[in-house]
């Protein structure tokens, strides 16, 4: 007797839709499976007839054949186990074959019966609503994840013979309801307040640019002076997650397997710290079944890479390509895989080897062995960077202070005015994240039919659409241009940069001031030294 079912496998991000076919006819007895299955895959054979045998099934023996189609697409993972036994049940008479129809089925089997969870389910029941099913069978542990979807009905089962006494309306199981409303609950203080930062002034207005449309950032400093600090509240300033992006970032924390029943949806933007040993693999993502890296799980996110340049070089040029492209493709002998990557990165670093360069009572680098280490960032790597920051030691006078960072007798960047939008009195993170909002609602609506969100994406076409300076602004910046030499990529960064000052200013156009204040940040000699 033949029957069939229909499930589906995740291949990189992309979920496949499967259709697991069963056959029982006479013959030798044999349990044979076919479809270019992994070996994963084939040792499902195995877990299913034990775990059929220990649920209480006993059947004739048989010759049964099993085929997972389409054939052409290699099948690896652990989805099958659960769609091939209620195959072979249906195929033996003990299921209904109308029961599959727009079911969509994936679990793992124990020996004993019990069903475990699935990596990627997310992408998979999304996959499945848009082909038309109307209901997800998946294991007790998916449950919480797949139902965040709406428009299909998931019901999760524990054991092989709660899925079989389901799919013969024996068993009542409801479809599972989420509270995701609760998830989006604000959970910022775990990220700290930027108002514990004291004597960075400048760094926090820089960084502030920096979130507001969504530029990188380097910060670059003496160890100890707040660097790492200032980063890890970074996230506290950031806007909170729609629920497309949560549904698009729980994806790939799906298929990377960083989900479990309660940790089921991803509701605050990631923060990802990798260490500076991380390989390029780690990083970009890969592996003989590509999963994604650390700058797919920084997606609408920070990647934040401390001690930047004590990270391998050929390391830190894999990053070329995804802050350029905003994804990352990966080719593979089988085919080619792609993941998101759109975050923005932070790096910190220290000047010298030892940390403490210019201050020669501490430091005793000489001039070429602190080009070689900064050295260690190439040209084409810093040209992607819209931002460089330089963080100055604290005085203990900042440190006992009871003001917050803001000092109102500090000197300004030459060529800027006092302005209350731009520097508030408050620097705690409640207060620029309103700053941040006000500013992501200017550009979501400037950009509402250009498929972009932040400034930090225009294109050139873009530039001369929505960021050209005024007059002024224009002839500082052709000075500039011929006296420092930049390139094409550095100009439109400077451009992009002032745009947001702009828009943190409430100007509809890009001023001298602003101007000057974006070229004050795009600083290739950090400390004196010719990065």
């Amino acid at each position: 007797m033949f029957s069939k079912c229909f499930s589906a496998f995740t291949d990189g991000m992309a979920a496949v839709p499967a259709v697991v076919e069963a056959d029982v006819g006479n013959g030798l007895p044999s349990f044979e499976m076919v479809g270019l299955l992994s070996s994963e895959v084939r040792e499902a054979r195995e877990r299913v007839r034990i775990a059929l045998k220990n649920s209480g099934y006993f059947f004739p023996p048989k010759k049964i054949t099993i085929n997972i189609s389409p054939a052409g697409l290699r099948k690896e993972g652990n989805f099958f186990d659960l769609p091939i036994a209620l195959a072979v049940l249906c195929a033996f008479g003990h299921i209904k074959p109308e029961s599959f129809a727009q079911t969509l089925i994936v679990g793992e089997l124990s020996l004993e019966g019990t069903i475990k969870r699935v990596d990627g389910i997310l992408p998979l029941v999304c996959m499945a609503k848009a082909s038309g099913f109307k209901r997800c069978i998946v294991p007790m542990e998916n449950v919480n994840e797949a139902c965040v979807i709406d428009g299909i009905e998931v019901y999760g089962v524990c054991g092989l013979l709660e899925a079989a006494g389901f799919m013969n309306e024996e068993i009542e199981i409801l479809p599972a309801k989420p509270e995701i409303s609760e998830r989006f609950e604000e959970t910022r203080d775990k990220y700290g307040d930027l108002s514990d930062i004291r004597g960075q002034k400048n760094v926090i207005r820089g960084i502030s640019i920096a979130v507001c449309g969504m530029h990188n950032v380097i910060m670059l400093g003496p160890p100890g002076c707040g660097k790492s600090m200032i980063a890890r509240r970074i996230p506290s300033i950031m806007p909170g997650l729609t629920f497309e992006e949560s549904i698009e970032i729980s994806e790939v924390y799906s298929v990377a397997g960083l989900l479990d029943s309660e940790r089921f949806l991803i509701t605050q933007r990631p923060f990802r710290a990798p260490h500076h040993t991380v390989t390029a693999t780690a990083l970009t993502g890969g592996g003989s079944n590509p999963k994604p890296g650390e700058v797919s799980l920084a997606n609408h996110g920070i990647l934040f890479l401390d001690e930047l340049a004590e990270y391998n070089p050929a390391v830190i040029e894999v990053l070329r390509e995804p802050l350029e492209e905003k994804k990352v493709t990966i080719s593979r002998l089988k085919g080619t895989y792609t993941f998101p990557a759109n975050f923005m990165l932070v790096g910190a670093l220290n000047p010298c080897k030892c940390g403490y360069y210019p201050d020669r009572n501490r430091c005793s680098c000489s001039q070429r062995e602190i080009k070689r280490y900064l050295g260690r960032l190439s040209r084409p790597v810093t040209d992607r960077i819209d931002i460089f920051l330089t963080t100055k030691p604290v005085g203990i006078d900042e440190l006992v202070s009871n003001r917050s960072g803001i000092d109102e007798q500090s000197p300004k960047p030459a060529g800027i005015e006092k302005s209350s939008r731009r520097e508030p009195d408050d620097i705690s993170s409640e207060k620029l994240r309103e700053i941040t909002e006000e500013v992501l609602s200017v550009q979501k609506k400037r950009f509402e039919y250009e498929g972009i969100s932040y400034n930090s994406q225009m294109t050139p076409s873009m530039i001369e659409k929505y960021a050209v300076p005024d007059e002024k602004g224009q002839l500082i910046l052709k000075k500039a241009f011929e006296k420092y030499g930049f390139s094409a990529r550095a100009y439109h960064k400077i451009i992009k940069v002032a745009r947001t000052i702009a828009d943190m200013d409430g100007s509809s156009l890009i001023k001298e001031m602003h101007i000057l204040e974006a070229l004050s940040y795009h600083s290739m000699n950090a400390m004196g030294v010719e990065i």
